[in-house]
């Protein structure tokens, strides 16, 4: 009775929140930001977390999905929202042109070439006027019509991040159920065992790749919807693959609300230390950051998810089995 009251708990939770904190739009912006990092990294979860692919390079969707929103005002005078298809198709193709060649790499040395494929479109980025070069580009000054989605207050960006979250975590569920789920689950526990039982490896991680791109574009050009700019940084800085990497491992990597626990948990840190140090925090965020990976690598390697859910690292033989040393 009580696991099917609390997911109703949580979820009437969520849709309250922004009336709970009415009296703060410091907390009601927070709630939008978790959201909107939680997008994010559940994208990523598809290739990071299921498929066992740890891409370092993910800002490059989540920039093109950034860039497409604000350059089809810029350049064409669109609503923002109008250039998320094109930056969700953009970034699917370089999933597709990118994925072919570096999947085929494994473990560190896939990591290693998603972190040289971002750098390298970030430096394009900085250099390409269209975009705004390294001054970024910006969205409507003011709202023209509702479709700019431009408002004051964070509570409407909080319910449409909130259903697109919904929606991802929806889909995930039923890729997590399907055929597609148990291969990708099978490739990253073994490959190349997953291959001996006929599983097409390379054509299902590239799927993962392409869908968590895609994804991935629609949290850009939501960031780029409620900030009205981006720049290089902000859009393809190597820090935004590390906070999805982060939050996904954090929660639990491969669970369904792993990269939500994580946002949860890492978002508010981020909001504080930021509020308590101002410009001098930003240094201090890749210090925390760092001490997190250690502490997920050296404890928990399953996430915080894992605790509660009865999941363990399968690395070391628990107590009651049998050695079999002798």
């Amino acid at each position: 009775m009580m696991r099917r009251a609390l997911p109703l708990l949580i979820g009437a939770l969520a849709l309250l929140y922004p009336l709970l904190v009415s009296g703060s739009a410091v907390y009601q912006r927070l709630g939008a930001l978790v959201l909107l990092s939680a997008i994010g990294a559940s994208a990523w979860n598809l290739i990071g977390g299921y498929a066992g692919q740890v891409s370092v390079g993910h800002a490059v969707f989540f920039g093109a999905g950034a860039y497409a929103a604000l350059a089809g005002y810029a350049q064409f005078g669109m609503p923002p929202i109008a250039g998320a298809p094109i930056g969700v198709g953009v970034a699917i193709l370089v999933a597709a042109l990118i994925g072919v060649p570096t999947l085929r790499l494994s473990g560190h040395y896939f990591s290693m070439a998603t972190i040289a494929v971002a750098e390298l479109v970030r430096v394009l980025v900085t250099n390409w006027e269209w975009l705004g070069g390294a001054q970024g580009i910006s969205g409507p000054a003011i709202p023209r019509t509702v479709l700019d989605l431009s408002f004051t207050s964070a509570v409407p960006y909080y319910y449409i991040f909130l259903a697109v979250l919904v929606s991802i975590l929806f889909m995930t569920w039923r890729i997590e159920k399907s055929r597609m789920g148990f291969y990708l689950r099978a490739i990253k526990d073994s490959e190349r065992a997953a291959r001996s039982l006929g599983v097409a490896a390379g054509r299902y991680k590239l799927y993962a790749y392409m869908l968590s791109a895609g994804l991935t574009a629609v949290a850009g050009a939501l960031y780029a919807i409620m900030f009205g700019f981006v720049d290089p940084e902000s859009g393809c800085g190597i820090l935004i693959s590390v906070k999805m990497l982060i939050m996904a491992a954090l929660g639990g990597a491969g669970l369904l609300f792993g990269p939500l626990v994580g946002a949860l948990i890492l978002v508010p840190l981020e909001e504080i230390s930021n509020s308590l140090l101002g410009g001098k925090g930003a240094g201090l965020t890749f210090v925390v950051y760092g001490a997190i990976i250690v502490v997920i690598a050296r404890f928990l390697p399953s996430g915080l998810l894992a605790l509660f859910t009865g999941l363990r690292s399968p690395r070391k033989p628990s107590a009651t089995e049998p050695s079999h040393a002798a």
